[in-house]
């Protein structure tokens, strides 16, 4: 169903966004191997949310074929 992978997507969304806070932080406090460790994550995330979007839009496309 497109609206589990639209959700999933939102999920990963924020998991980004916190890792990307938390990355800023870091490199702020002049800590930049934990700060490129929360970059690595918050890409991880934002890569998986761009793939369930792509899925859940092929999804509803689908649908709308019917």
């Amino acid at each position: 169903m497109a609206h589990e992978e639209h959700k999933q997507a939102a999920e990963h969304h924020e998991k980004a966004a916190k890792s990307h806070r938390n990355a800023a932080e870091h490199h702020e406090k002049g800590n930049h191997d934990e700060g490129h460790k929360h970059s690595q994550q918050a890409h991880e995330h934002s890569t998986n949310a761009h793939e369930l979007t792509n899925a859940a839009h092929k999804k509803s496309q689908e649908k709308v074929k019917k």
